[in-house]
């Protein structure tokens, strides 16, 4: 089992920037991969970002150039940098990691961005 712990969320005006933490029970490096999901209330949990143990990237569409996802072996933890924040970036943020075909969640943090 693993378990994903997410710190970070809070209250930020449209274009600030905030950084979530997740924090996972065991090494980083030996799951098959990590990241972050959004779920706004009423709407369908969306990609984010993920990074695989290969360096592997990805971002959803609606967030390129704006988060970027990042790592810290030595602490266990990974990262999302959020910047040029919208007010549709409101949402509970997930943890996710796969290991061996298996999803593993956090409970989430919520986002909320407005002035």
């Amino acid at each position: 089992q693993v378990q994903l712990v997410e710190s970070g969320g809070g209250l930020v005006q449209p274009g600030g920037s905030l950084r979530l933490s997740c924090a996972a029970s065991r090494s980083i490096s030996s799951l098959n991969a990590m990241g972050w999901y959004r779920q706004a209330p009423g709407k369908e949990r969306e990609l984010v970002a993920t990074i695989t143990s290969d360096g592997i990237v990805n971002y959803g569409d609606s967030v390129k150039g704006r988060f970027s996802i990042s790592r810290d072996n030595a602490e266990n933890t990974v990262y999302l940098q959020m910047n040029s924040l919208k007010s549709e970036d409101t949402a509970v943020y997930y943890c996710n990691a796969v290991l061996h075909f298996v999803y593993y969640w956090g409970r989430g943090t919520q986002v909320t961005v407005s002035s």
